[in-house]
């Protein structure tokens, strides 16, 4: 081979080299987008997530995102636990809590939470129990009350509205029904008395003739951090940068959701605009025209740049505790690393 041969082949060797490095480079300069699943509730309440995948801000962030769907908050802490799920938002459940004290799931931030002037969680009876004097909370003493799980948000609800009532958490029966599915079919047929749920679900039962609102979870549980975005503690210790970037993708797609749907600074077409990208998602079986309203109606905040309210957890932290439903052990510290967003 002559040495000018020699020159062009090293030559191109190395324009081939940057050629292929060049191809791997994401618009973050990554070497390659690092695939992530996204554990998700096809609610309105976790439309950032949704957001921030069809706008592009995961791929910005070096982010290849697949959803996973599930039908209740603790078998995502599961499928988190296990590695099936690398980030899920929803609410805390006493599985997550039990998986985090086994070293294996940590809180990362704040999703979705109550404020005062913004519709949130309603708290709904069927008719039957209506006619039969069930018009106010405090009327829930003596009646069932329907769960997802034992441990879960709708558990936690329950007993706080029978707090705040002053009668024993003893008094309000509860049904765990599994799936949140199960439960709407329960309150419509009178087989329980009661449910607290997002507005998006509660207002579009609120309008058939089988259920009526009594109260709101905002008057029993004020600041509630309903949701929260977790993921493995694996991820927060040996891949803190790849949880910064998820969360600041979410944190865009939320800011996009709050500005059309709950602050309304949007034009109306930027609002229908974020509408029918949430449809791709909430009520996908139903035509555009029959699930508007119902998910313009489940607009509650999603907390700017994922912040997180600790007092709110710590609350619930508590409350699990006292249920003995977590070891007495479990502290903030297991739960929660506050290395990654404000919190309060």
């Amino acid at each position: 081979m002559s040495r000018w041969t020699r020159r062009g082949f090293a030559k191109a060797a190395v324009l081939a080299s940057l050629a292929l490095s060049s191809a791997a480079m994401t618009p973050t300069g990554v070497l390659a987008a690092d695939k992530v699943t996204v554990g998700a509730l096809r609610f309105t309440s976790h439309a950032a997530s949704f957001v921030a995948f069809e706008r592009g801000y995961f791929t910005e962030e070096g982010l290849e995102v697949e959803f996973k769907f599930f039908q209740a908050a603790q078998p995502m802490a599961v499928a988190i636990a296990s590695g099936d799920v690398d980030f899920g938002v929803t609410a805390i459940s006493g599985g997550l809590i039990n998986l985090a004290e086994k070293g294996a799931i940590k809180v990362v931030g704040g999703a979705l939470q109550e404020e005062p002037g913004v519709d949130g969680q309603m708290i709904l009876v069927s008719k039957g129990a209506y006619d039969a004097g069930v018009t106010t909370p405090a009327a829930l003493k003596g009646h069932s009350f329907g769960i997802t799980q034992a441990g879960s948000s709708f558990h936690y609800m329950a007993h706080k509205i029978a707090d705040k009532e002053g009668f024993d958490r003893a008094e309000i029966t509860l049904r765990p029904l599994q799936k949140v599915g199960a439960v709407i079919g329960a309150l419509k047929t009178g087989q329980i008395d009661a449910w607290a749920i997002v507005p998006h679900i509660a207002k579009g039962l609120a309008k058939a003739p089988e259920v009526e609102v009594i109260g709101k979870i905002a008057d029993y549980i004020p600041g509630y951090q309903v949701t929260t975005v977790f993921t493995s503690t694996r991820n927060a210790s040996e891949r803190p940068e790849l949880v910064k970037r998820f969360l600041a993708a979410f944190s865009r797609g939320a800011d996009d959701f709050n500005a059309a749907l709950v602050d309304k600074t949007l034009s109306a077409e930027e609002q229908e605009a974020m509408v029918r990208l949430i449809h791709k998602y909430v009520y996908a079986d139903r035509p555009f025209e029959k699930a508007e309203g119902s998910i313009r109606n489940g607009a509650m905040r999603i907390n700017k740049g994922a912040r997180l309210n600790l007092a709110s957890v710590q609350d619930q932290l508590d409350w699990f505790k006292s249920e003995k439903l977590v070891p007495a052990s479990v502290s903030m510290e297991t739960l929660v690393d506050t290395s990654f967003v404000e919190t309060d």
